[in-house]
Protein backbone atom coordinates (compact mmCIF):
# COMPACT_ATOMS: atom_id res chain seq x y z
CA UNK A 1 0.00 0.00 0.00
CA UNK A 2 2.71 2.13 0.90
CA UNK A 3 3.83 2.06 -2.95
CA UNK A 4 0.00 3.48 -4.59
CA UNK A 5 0.88 6.85 -4.19
CA UNK A 6 3.47 6.42 -7.05
CA UNK A 7 1.60 4.56 -9.07
CA UNK A 8 -1.80 6.58 -9.10
CA UNK A 9 -3.10 8.05 -12.54
CA UNK A 10 -3.84 11.82 -11.74
CA UNK A 11 -6.17 11.73 -14.58
CA UNK A 12 -7.66 8.24 -13.26
CA UNK A 13 -8.90 10.11 -10.15
CA UNK A 14 -10.28 13.17 -11.60
CA UNK A 15 -12.19 11.15 -14.03
CA UNK A 16 -13.38 8.17 -11.66
CA UNK A 17 -14.61 11.48 -8.80
CA UNK A 18 -16.42 13.28 -11.66
CA UNK A 19 -18.04 10.41 -13.14
CA UNK A 20 -19.35 9.12 -9.50
CA UNK A 21 -20.36 12.70 -9.00
CA UNK A 22 -22.70 12.78 -12.08
CA UNK A 23 -24.18 9.72 -11.18
CA UNK A 24 -24.71 10.95 -7.45
CA UNK A 25 -25.98 14.51 -8.42
CA UNK A 26 -28.63 12.54 -10.81
CA UNK A 27 -29.76 10.25 -8.51
CA UNK A 28 -30.60 12.89 -6.19
CA UNK A 29 -32.81 14.20 -8.08
CA UNK A 30 -35.17 11.43 -7.57
CA UNK A 31 -34.12 9.95 -4.70
CA UNK A 32 -35.73 13.11 -2.30
CA UNK A 33 -38.95 13.20 -4.26
CA UNK A 34 -39.66 9.46 -4.16
CA UNK A 35 -38.82 10.27 0.11
CA UNK A 36 -41.07 13.08 -0.31
CA UNK A 37 -44.18 11.94 -2.09
CA UNK A 38 -44.02 8.75 0.12
CA UNK A 39 -45.16 10.75 3.29
CA UNK A 40 -47.81 12.61 0.78
CA UNK A 41 -49.55 10.23 -0.83
CA UNK A 42 -49.24 7.83 2.72
CA UNK A 43 -51.22 11.35 4.39
CA UNK A 44 -53.55 11.27 1.54
CA UNK A 45 -54.97 7.59 1.30
CA UNK A 46 -55.02 8.13 5.23
CA UNK A 47 -58.05 10.74 4.60
CA UNK A 48 -59.52 8.22 2.47
CA UNK A 49 -58.95 5.28 5.14
CA UNK A 50 -60.76 7.66 7.72
CA UNK A 51 -63.65 9.50 5.65
CA UNK A 52 -64.39 6.66 3.30
CA UNK A 53 -64.44 9.68 0.33
CA UNK A 54 -63.84 8.58 -2.83
CA UNK A 55 -62.43 11.85 -4.00
CA UNK A 56 -59.35 10.90 -1.30
CA UNK A 57 -59.17 7.79 -2.88
CA UNK A 58 -59.08 9.39 -6.50
CA UNK A 59 -56.28 11.90 -5.08
CA UNK A 60 -54.18 9.37 -3.56
CA UNK A 61 -54.11 7.22 -6.85
CA UNK A 62 -52.90 10.40 -8.55
CA UNK A 63 -50.18 11.23 -6.36
CA UNK A 64 -49.31 7.80 -6.18
CA UNK A 65 -48.85 7.54 -10.24
CA UNK A 66 -46.02 10.41 -9.95
CA UNK A 67 -44.48 8.54 -7.12
CA UNK A 68 -44.45 5.29 -9.42
CA UNK A 69 -42.54 7.55 -12.40
CA UNK A 70 -39.98 8.65 -9.80
CA UNK A 71 -39.02 5.60 -7.98
CA UNK A 72 -38.64 3.80 -11.31
CA UNK A 73 -35.83 6.40 -12.35
CA UNK A 74 -34.27 6.08 -8.67
CA UNK A 75 -33.67 2.32 -8.71
CA UNK A 76 -32.05 2.73 -12.29
CA UNK A 77 -29.53 5.09 -11.45
CA UNK A 78 -28.91 3.99 -7.80
CA UNK A 79 -27.83 0.55 -9.30
CA UNK A 80 -25.16 2.08 -10.78
CA UNK A 81 -24.13 4.12 -8.39
CA UNK A 82 -23.34 0.54 -6.24
CA UNK A 83 -21.74 -0.70 -8.95
CA UNK A 84 -18.85 2.27 -9.56
CA UNK A 85 -17.70 1.40 -5.82
CA UNK A 86 -16.44 -2.17 -7.80
CA UNK A 87 -15.28 -0.90 -10.76
CA UNK A 88 -13.66 2.76 -10.36
CA UNK A 89 -12.55 2.22 -6.29
CA UNK A 90 -11.62 -1.08 -6.42
CA UNK A 91 -9.19 -0.22 -3.66
CA UNK A 92 -11.52 1.49 -1.41
CA UNK A 93 -13.72 -1.30 -1.76
CA UNK A 94 -10.89 -4.28 -0.56
CA UNK A 95 -9.89 -1.73 2.58
CA UNK A 96 -13.29 -1.15 3.83
CA UNK A 97 -15.52 -3.97 2.19
CA UNK A 98 -16.13 -5.53 5.11
CA UNK A 99 -18.27 -2.88 6.92
CA UNK A 100 -19.11 0.13 3.97
CA UNK A 101 -20.65 -3.28 2.51
CA UNK A 102 -22.82 -4.16 5.52
CA UNK A 103 -25.08 -1.76 5.14
CA UNK A 104 -25.28 -1.74 1.11
CA UNK A 105 -26.20 -5.59 1.47
CA UNK A 106 -28.87 -4.48 4.23
CA UNK A 107 -30.21 -2.03 2.22
CA UNK A 108 -30.68 -4.44 -1.31
CA UNK A 109 -31.92 -7.44 0.65
CA UNK A 110 -34.32 -5.77 3.20
CA UNK A 111 -35.38 -2.34 2.20
CA UNK A 112 -35.45 -2.97 -1.24
CA UNK A 113 -37.50 -6.19 -1.21
CA UNK A 114 -39.84 -3.92 1.29
CA UNK A 115 -40.38 -1.80 -1.14
CA UNK A 116 -41.08 -3.98 -4.09
CA UNK A 117 -43.54 -5.83 -2.24
CA UNK A 118 -45.55 -3.75 -0.93
CA UNK A 119 -45.16 -1.26 -4.33
CA UNK A 120 -47.18 -4.16 -6.23
CA UNK A 121 -49.65 -4.09 -3.59
CA UNK A 122 -49.62 -0.35 -3.74
CA UNK A 123 -50.93 0.27 -7.53
CA UNK A 124 -52.50 -2.94 -8.03
CA UNK A 125 -54.12 -4.04 -5.16
CA UNK A 126 -57.07 -1.68 -4.87
CA UNK A 127 -59.68 -4.03 -5.48
CA UNK A 128 -57.49 -7.43 -3.93
CA UNK A 129 -57.01 -6.44 -0.25
CA UNK A 130 -58.67 -4.32 2.37
CA UNK A 131 -58.48 -0.89 2.43
CA UNK A 132 -56.62 -1.25 5.95
CA UNK A 133 -53.76 -3.78 3.88
CA UNK A 134 -53.65 -1.51 1.12
CA UNK A 135 -53.14 1.72 3.69
CA UNK A 136 -50.34 -0.66 5.37
CA UNK A 137 -48.87 -1.16 1.98
CA UNK A 138 -48.55 2.40 0.86
CA UNK A 139 -46.89 3.52 3.97
CA UNK A 140 -44.52 0.62 3.99
CA UNK A 141 -43.89 1.05 0.45
CA UNK A 142 -42.91 5.04 2.26
CA UNK A 143 -40.91 3.44 4.90
CA UNK A 144 -38.90 0.95 2.78
CA UNK A 145 -37.68 3.96 0.67
CA UNK A 146 -36.71 5.62 4.21
CA UNK A 147 -35.58 2.66 5.29
CA UNK A 148 -32.95 2.52 2.33
CA UNK A 149 -32.05 5.72 2.63
CA UNK A 150 -31.27 4.85 6.13
CA UNK A 151 -28.59 2.50 5.10
CA UNK A 152 -27.41 4.43 2.08
CA UNK A 153 -26.57 7.87 4.46
CA UNK A 154 -25.36 5.00 7.48
CA UNK A 155 -22.22 3.68 4.68
CA UNK A 156 -21.50 7.49 3.84
CA UNK A 157 -21.53 8.51 7.16
CA UNK A 158 -19.17 6.39 8.20
CA UNK A 159 -17.15 7.25 5.38
CA UNK A 160 -17.06 10.54 7.12
CA UNK A 161 -16.80 9.43 10.94
CA UNK A 162 -15.53 6.11 10.84
CA UNK A 163 -15.92 4.17 13.70
CA UNK A 164 -16.94 0.38 14.94
CA UNK A 165 -13.67 -1.11 12.91
CA UNK A 166 -10.36 -2.47 13.65
CA UNK A 167 -7.48 -2.71 11.03
CA UNK A 168 -5.94 -5.80 10.45
CA UNK A 169 -2.55 -5.68 9.29
CA UNK A 170 -3.03 -9.52 8.12
CA UNK A 171 -5.37 -8.87 5.83
CA UNK A 172 -4.69 -5.22 4.76
CA UNK A 173 -8.30 -4.48 5.60
CA UNK A 174 -10.67 -2.42 7.58
CA UNK A 175 -12.46 -5.17 9.94
CA UNK A 176 -16.20 -4.40 11.60
CA UNK A 177 -16.30 -4.82 15.43
CA UNK A 178 -19.33 -3.37 16.64
CA UNK A 179 -22.04 -3.07 14.14
CA UNK A 180 -24.33 -0.75 16.15
CA UNK A 181 -21.52 1.99 16.23
CA UNK A 182 -21.40 1.87 12.46
CA UNK A 183 -25.44 1.75 12.15
CA UNK A 184 -26.10 4.00 14.49
CA UNK A 185 -23.12 6.66 15.25
CA UNK A 186 -24.94 10.14 15.95
CA UNK A 187 -22.78 11.66 12.53
CA UNK A 188 -25.53 8.56 10.43
CA UNK A 189 -28.63 9.95 12.86
CA UNK A 190 -27.91 13.41 12.38
CA UNK A 191 -27.77 13.37 8.68
CA UNK A 192 -30.17 10.68 8.13
CA UNK A 193 -32.56 13.29 10.29
CA UNK A 194 -31.53 16.33 8.00
CA UNK A 195 -31.43 14.18 4.27
CA UNK A 196 -35.22 13.23 5.04
CA UNK A 197 -36.68 16.41 6.51
CA UNK A 198 -34.86 17.69 3.75
CA UNK A 199 -36.57 15.27 1.50
CA UNK A 200 -39.64 15.74 2.57
CA UNK A 201 -39.33 19.31 1.64
CA UNK A 202 -39.02 18.30 -1.75
CA UNK A 203 -42.29 16.93 -1.87
CA UNK A 204 -44.05 19.52 -0.42
CA UNK A 205 -42.55 22.29 -2.93
CA UNK A 206 -43.85 19.15 -5.85
CA UNK A 207 -46.66 18.99 -4.12
CA UNK A 208 -47.65 22.68 -3.95
CA UNK A 209 -46.28 23.95 -7.26
CA UNK A 210 -48.04 20.91 -9.36
CA UNK A 211 -51.43 22.01 -7.45
CA UNK A 212 -51.05 25.68 -8.16
CA UNK A 213 -50.41 24.88 -11.94
CA UNK A 214 -53.89 23.48 -11.85
CA UNK A 215 -54.85 26.63 -10.03
CA UNK A 216 -53.56 28.77 -13.26
CA UNK A 217 -55.60 26.80 -15.66
CA UNK A 218 -58.44 26.43 -13.47
CA UNK A 219 -58.65 22.94 -13.17
CA UNK A 220 -59.15 20.52 -10.31
CA UNK A 221 -60.12 22.77 -8.09
CA UNK A 222 -60.66 21.08 -4.75
CA UNK A 223 -57.85 18.46 -5.49
CA UNK A 224 -55.41 21.01 -5.51
CA UNK A 225 -56.65 23.49 -2.62
CA UNK A 226 -56.34 20.14 -0.42
CA UNK A 227 -52.93 19.07 -1.56
CA UNK A 228 -51.78 22.64 -1.06
CA UNK A 229 -53.40 22.40 2.13
CA UNK A 230 -51.36 18.98 3.18
CA UNK A 231 -48.09 20.02 0.94
CA UNK A 232 -48.00 23.19 3.04
CA UNK A 233 -48.23 22.03 6.30
CA UNK A 234 -45.71 18.97 5.47
CA UNK A 235 -43.29 21.43 4.09
CA UNK A 236 -43.53 24.01 6.87
CA UNK A 237 -42.95 20.84 9.83
CA UNK A 238 -39.99 19.61 6.94
CA UNK A 239 -38.41 23.17 6.73
CA UNK A 240 -38.49 23.65 10.03
CA UNK A 241 -36.84 20.12 11.44
CA UNK A 242 -34.52 20.52 8.89
CA UNK A 243 -33.47 24.07 10.12
CA UNK A 244 -33.00 21.89 14.07
CA UNK A 245 -31.45 18.81 12.20
CA UNK A 246 -29.25 21.00 10.16
CA UNK A 247 -27.73 22.60 13.66
CA UNK A 248 -27.35 19.43 15.34
CA UNK A 249 -25.44 18.34 12.42
CA UNK A 250 -23.45 21.28 12.03
CA UNK A 251 -22.33 20.56 15.82
CA UNK A 252 -21.26 16.98 15.21
CA UNK A 253 -19.50 18.37 12.16
CA UNK A 254 -17.72 20.75 14.38
CA UNK A 255 -16.23 17.92 16.51
CA UNK A 256 -15.19 15.34 14.48
CA UNK A 257 -14.52 17.40 11.05
CA UNK A 258 -13.77 21.03 12.40
CA UNK A 259 -11.99 21.09 8.80
CA UNK A 260 -14.90 21.28 6.90
CA UNK A 261 -17.09 23.40 9.24
CA UNK A 262 -13.81 25.95 8.83
CA UNK A 263 -14.16 25.65 4.99
CA UNK A 264 -17.70 26.11 5.35
CA UNK A 265 -17.33 29.35 7.42
CA UNK A 266 -13.94 30.70 5.66
CA UNK A 267 -12.20 30.64 8.85
CA UNK A 268 -9.07 30.82 8.44
CA UNK A 269 -8.03 32.04 11.96
CA UNK A 270 -10.19 30.59 14.86
CA UNK A 271 -10.93 31.48 18.19
CA UNK A 272 -13.51 31.90 20.84
CA UNK A 273 -16.68 34.21 20.33
CA UNK A 274 -16.55 33.59 16.84
CA UNK A 275 -19.22 35.16 14.55
CA UNK A 276 -21.22 33.06 11.91
CA UNK A 277 -20.92 34.56 8.78
CA UNK A 278 -23.94 36.11 7.01
CA UNK A 279 -21.91 36.73 3.59
CA UNK A 280 -18.64 37.87 2.44
CA UNK A 281 -16.39 38.40 -1.13
CA UNK A 282 -14.63 34.82 -1.54
CA UNK A 283 -13.69 34.90 -4.47
CA UNK A 284 -15.71 31.65 -5.65
CA UNK A 285 -13.01 30.40 -8.63
CA UNK A 286 -10.03 30.25 -6.73
CA UNK A 287 -8.73 29.12 -3.44
CA UNK A 288 -8.08 32.02 -0.78
CA UNK A 289 -4.92 32.73 0.53
CA UNK A 290 -5.53 31.17 4.09
CA UNK A 291 -2.38 31.08 4.82
CA UNK A 292 -1.88 34.93 5.34
CA UNK A 293 -4.83 34.75 8.16
CA UNK A 294 -7.39 37.40 8.46
CA UNK A 295 -11.04 37.11 6.90
CA UNK A 296 -12.23 37.80 3.69
CA UNK A 297 -13.72 41.30 2.68
CA UNK A 298 -17.09 42.64 3.00
CA UNK A 299 -17.97 40.19 6.02
CA UNK A 300 -21.44 40.65 7.59
CA UNK A 301 -21.46 38.46 10.20
CA UNK A 302 -24.04 37.35 13.71
CA UNK A 303 -21.79 37.61 16.56
CA UNK A 304 -21.23 34.78 18.97
CA UNK A 305 -23.38 32.60 16.31
CA UNK A 306 -20.76 30.40 15.27
CA UNK A 307 -19.07 29.36 18.71
CA UNK A 308 -22.99 28.56 20.02
CA UNK A 309 -23.99 26.73 16.90
CA UNK A 310 -20.22 24.78 17.21
CA UNK A 311 -20.05 24.00 20.67
CA UNK A 312 -23.25 25.43 22.26
CA UNK A 313 -21.29 28.00 23.90
CA UNK A 314 -21.54 31.34 22.86
CA UNK A 315 -17.72 31.83 24.42
CA UNK A 316 -16.72 28.72 22.72
CA UNK A 317 -13.18 27.92 20.96
CA UNK A 318 -14.07 26.98 16.95
CA UNK A 319 -10.51 26.27 15.47
CA UNK A 320 -9.70 27.65 11.79
CA UNK A 321 -8.13 26.27 8.83
CA UNK A 322 -4.95 27.54 9.99
CA UNK A 323 -5.41 26.48 13.39
CA UNK A 324 -6.33 22.80 12.19
CA UNK A 325 -2.61 22.49 10.63
CA UNK A 326 -1.10 23.71 13.66
CA UNK A 327 -2.28 22.42 16.02
CA UNK A 328 -1.96 22.87 20.05
CA UNK A 329 -5.61 23.53 20.57
CA UNK A 330 -8.13 21.14 22.90
CA UNK A 331 -10.03 19.64 20.27
CA UNK A 332 -14.23 18.37 20.98
CA UNK A 333 -12.36 15.31 23.48
CA UNK A 334 -10.57 17.59 25.22
CA UNK A 335 -6.96 16.46 24.35
CA UNK A 336 -4.18 18.40 22.39
CA UNK A 337 -5.06 18.90 18.88
CA UNK A 338 -1.68 17.67 17.20
CA UNK A 339 -0.05 19.71 14.02
CA UNK A 340 -0.83 18.29 10.41
CA UNK A 341 3.02 17.92 10.33
CA UNK A 342 2.63 15.31 13.53
CA UNK A 343 -0.24 13.46 12.28
CA UNK A 344 1.69 13.27 8.52
CA UNK A 345 5.00 12.05 10.60
CA UNK A 346 2.60 9.59 12.36
CA UNK A 347 0.72 8.73 9.40
CA UNK A 348 4.15 7.89 7.90
CA UNK A 349 5.29 5.45 10.40
CA UNK A 350 2.05 3.75 10.73
CA UNK A 351 2.77 2.60 6.99
CA UNK A 352 6.15 1.68 7.21
CA UNK A 353 5.46 -0.37 10.39
CA UNK A 354 2.58 -1.80 8.37
CA UNK A 355 5.45 -2.75 5.50
CA UNK A 356 7.95 -3.74 8.01
CA UNK A 357 4.87 -6.22 9.23
CA UNK A 358 3.73 -7.70 6.06
CA UNK A 359 7.75 -8.22 5.41
CA UNK A 360 8.41 -10.05 8.38
CA UNK A 361 5.15 -12.09 8.22
CA UNK A 362 6.11 -13.37 4.51
CA UNK A 363 9.94 -13.89 6.56
CA UNK A 364 8.18 -16.28 8.86
CA UNK A 365 8.81 -20.23 7.88
CA UNK A 366 6.32 -22.24 10.03
CA UNK A 367 6.19 -21.73 13.70
CA UNK A 368 6.72 -17.95 14.86
CA UNK A 369 9.85 -17.75 17.73
CA UNK A 370 8.87 -15.83 21.17
CA UNK A 371 11.32 -12.98 19.67
CA UNK A 372 9.01 -13.17 16.10
CA UNK A 373 5.53 -12.86 18.60
CA UNK A 374 7.10 -9.98 20.17
CA UNK A 375 7.88 -7.86 17.19
CA UNK A 376 4.63 -8.63 15.17
CA UNK A 377 2.53 -7.83 18.27
CA UNK A 378 4.83 -4.62 19.12
CA UNK A 379 4.54 -3.81 15.11
CA UNK A 380 0.32 -4.42 15.51
CA UNK A 381 -0.01 -2.51 18.46
CA UNK A 382 1.95 0.68 16.97
CA UNK A 383 -0.50 0.19 13.97
CA UNK A 384 -3.87 -0.38 16.06
CA UNK A 385 -2.51 2.90 18.02
CA UNK A 386 -1.72 5.05 15.00
CA UNK A 387 -4.20 4.37 12.52
CA UNK A 388 -6.20 7.09 13.03
CA UNK A 389 -3.90 9.53 11.02
CA UNK A 390 -2.84 6.59 8.66
CA UNK A 391 -4.19 8.73 5.87
CA UNK A 392 -2.38 11.82 6.41
CA UNK A 393 0.92 9.49 5.56
CA UNK A 394 0.06 10.18 1.82
CA UNK A 395 -0.63 13.99 2.85
CA UNK A 396 2.06 15.66 0.71
CA UNK A 397 1.74 19.07 2.19
CA UNK A 398 -0.84 21.41 4.05
CA UNK A 399 -2.96 22.46 0.81
CA UNK A 400 -3.86 18.97 0.19
CA UNK A 401 -5.43 18.88 3.34
CA UNK A 402 -7.90 21.92 2.54
CA UNK A 403 -10.77 21.49 0.91
CA UNK A 404 -11.86 24.13 -1.93
CA UNK A 405 -13.31 26.89 0.28
CA UNK A 406 -15.61 28.79 -2.03
CA UNK A 407 -17.13 25.85 -2.80
CA UNK A 408 -18.26 24.92 0.75
CA UNK A 409 -18.66 28.28 1.72
CA UNK A 410 -21.04 29.20 -1.19
CA UNK A 411 -23.27 26.16 -1.37
CA UNK A 412 -23.76 26.11 2.45
CA UNK A 413 -25.40 29.70 2.32
CA UNK A 414 -27.57 28.50 -1.18
CA UNK A 415 -28.65 25.73 1.12
CA UNK A 416 -29.74 27.43 4.23
CA UNK A 417 -30.45 30.92 2.71
CA UNK A 418 -33.50 28.73 0.49
CA UNK A 419 -34.33 26.71 3.62
CA UNK A 420 -35.06 29.91 5.30
CA UNK A 421 -36.98 31.22 2.08
CA UNK A 422 -39.26 27.68 2.30
CA UNK A 423 -40.30 28.38 5.34
CA UNK A 424 -41.84 31.51 5.07
CA UNK A 425 -43.04 30.31 1.81
CA UNK A 426 -45.05 27.72 3.22
CA UNK A 427 -46.16 29.84 6.18
CA UNK A 428 -47.65 32.53 3.52
CA UNK A 429 -49.29 29.93 1.92
CA UNK A 430 -51.16 28.32 4.92
CA UNK A 431 -51.91 31.82 5.54
CA UNK A 432 -53.42 32.61 2.48
CA UNK A 433 -54.97 28.70 2.47
CA UNK A 434 -56.97 29.91 5.73
CA UNK A 435 -57.23 33.21 6.09
CA UNK A 436 -57.44 34.51 2.38
CA UNK A 437 -58.97 33.33 -1.33
CA UNK A 438 -55.53 31.35 -2.38
CA UNK A 439 -56.98 30.48 -5.88
CA UNK A 440 -56.95 34.71 -6.20
CA UNK A 441 -54.14 36.26 -8.32
CA UNK A 442 -51.45 35.24 -10.12
CA UNK A 443 -48.34 36.19 -7.95
CA UNK A 444 -48.60 33.24 -5.20
CA UNK A 445 -49.38 30.41 -7.84
CA UNK A 446 -45.90 31.12 -10.13
CA UNK A 447 -43.69 31.90 -6.93
CA UNK A 448 -44.91 28.40 -5.96
CA UNK A 449 -44.28 27.11 -9.34
CA UNK A 450 -41.05 28.92 -9.29
CA UNK A 451 -39.05 27.34 -5.94
CA UNK A 452 -39.51 23.70 -7.21
CA UNK A 453 -36.11 24.02 -8.62
CA UNK A 454 -35.05 26.35 -6.10
CA UNK A 455 -35.73 23.14 -3.96
CA UNK A 456 -33.59 20.73 -5.87
CA UNK A 457 -30.37 23.35 -5.80
CA UNK A 458 -31.09 23.55 -2.17
CA UNK A 459 -30.65 19.89 -1.75
CA UNK A 460 -27.94 19.09 -4.30
CA UNK A 461 -26.24 21.97 -2.38
CA UNK A 462 -26.32 20.21 1.00
CA UNK A 463 -24.85 16.96 -0.80
CA UNK A 464 -21.86 19.50 -2.21
CA UNK A 465 -20.82 20.83 1.01
CA UNK A 466 -20.86 17.17 3.03
CA UNK A 467 -18.58 15.42 0.21
CA UNK A 468 -16.32 18.34 -0.69
CA UNK A 469 -16.18 19.31 2.80
CA UNK A 470 -14.13 16.17 3.54
CA UNK A 471 -12.03 16.31 0.60
CA UNK A 472 -8.98 14.97 0.49
CA UNK A 473 -10.45 12.11 2.31
CA UNK A 474 -12.33 9.19 0.75
CA UNK A 475 -11.96 7.88 4.48
CA UNK A 476 -11.59 10.35 6.93
CA UNK A 477 -8.07 10.73 8.00
CA UNK A 478 -7.53 7.11 6.83
CA UNK A 479 -7.34 6.97 2.83
CA UNK A 480 -7.29 10.25 0.36
CA UNK A 481 -9.18 10.23 -2.15
CA UNK A 482 -6.62 8.90 -4.16
CA UNK A 483 -5.58 6.21 -2.88
CA UNK A 484 -8.60 4.75 -3.24
CA UNK A 485 -9.25 4.38 -7.40
CA UNK A 486 -8.87 1.49 -8.84
CA UNK A 487 -6.01 0.45 -11.56
CA UNK A 488 -7.54 1.87 -14.81
CA UNK A 489 -6.22 4.01 -17.88
CA UNK A 490 -8.43 7.65 -17.55
CA UNK A 491 -9.55 7.20 -20.78
CA UNK A 492 -12.03 3.93 -19.80
CA UNK A 493 -13.12 6.22 -17.45
CA UNK A 494 -13.84 9.08 -19.35
CA UNK A 495 -15.41 7.38 -21.77
CA UNK A 496 -18.03 5.80 -19.49
CA UNK A 497 -18.29 9.11 -17.56
CA UNK A 498 -19.96 10.53 -21.01
CA UNK A 499 -22.05 7.43 -21.83
CA UNK A 500 -23.36 7.54 -18.66
CA UNK A 501 -23.69 11.31 -18.92
CA UNK A 502 -26.03 11.31 -22.07
CA UNK A 503 -27.73 8.08 -20.32
CA UNK A 504 -28.84 10.10 -16.92
CA UNK A 505 -29.93 12.87 -18.96
CA UNK A 506 -32.26 10.72 -21.26
CA UNK A 507 -33.59 9.40 -17.98
CA UNK A 508 -34.21 12.70 -16.81
CA UNK A 509 -35.37 14.21 -19.60
CA UNK A 510 -38.10 11.20 -20.00
CA UNK A 511 -38.88 11.07 -16.18
CA UNK A 512 -40.24 15.25 -16.95
CA UNK A 513 -41.89 14.19 -20.48
CA UNK A 514 -43.74 11.32 -18.70
CA UNK A 515 -44.63 13.59 -15.77
CA UNK A 516 -45.39 16.45 -17.52
CA UNK A 517 -48.33 14.13 -19.30
CA UNK A 518 -49.34 12.46 -16.69
CA UNK A 519 -49.90 16.00 -14.66
CA UNK A 520 -51.73 17.39 -17.75
CA UNK A 521 -53.86 14.26 -17.84
CA UNK A 522 -54.82 14.81 -14.61
CA UNK A 523 -56.58 12.39 -11.68
CA UNK A 524 -58.97 9.78 -12.99
CA UNK A 525 -61.77 10.28 -10.93
CA UNK A 526 -64.11 7.49 -9.36
CA UNK A 527 -67.46 7.72 -11.33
Amino acid sequence: MQNLLLNVDAGMVDWARAQFAITAIYHWLFVPLTLGLALIMGIMETCYYRTKKLFWKDVAKFWQKLFGINFAMGVATGIILEFEFGTNWSNYSWFVGDIFGAPLAIEGIIAFFLESTFVAVMYFGWKKVSAGFHLASTWLTGLGATFSAWWILVANSWMQYPVGCEFNPDTMRNEMVSFAQVAFSPFAIDKFCHTVTSAWIIGALFTVAVSAWYLLRKRERLLAIESIRIGSIVGLVASLLAAVTGDHSAYTIAKVQPMKLAAMEALYDGGTEQSLTLISMVNPFQQPDYKAGGEAPLRISVPYALSFMATHDFKGFVPGVNDIIKGGYLNAEGKEELSLEKKMQKGSEAIAALSEYRELKSEIKGQPTPVQEALLAKKADFLKENMRYFGYGYIRNADEAVPFIPLCFYTFRIMVGLGCLFILFFAVTLFLLYKKDITAGKWWKWTAILLLPLGYIASESGWLVAEFGRQPWTIQDMMPTWIGVSDLSSSAVMLTFFLFLVLFTALLAVEINILCKQIKKGPEYTK
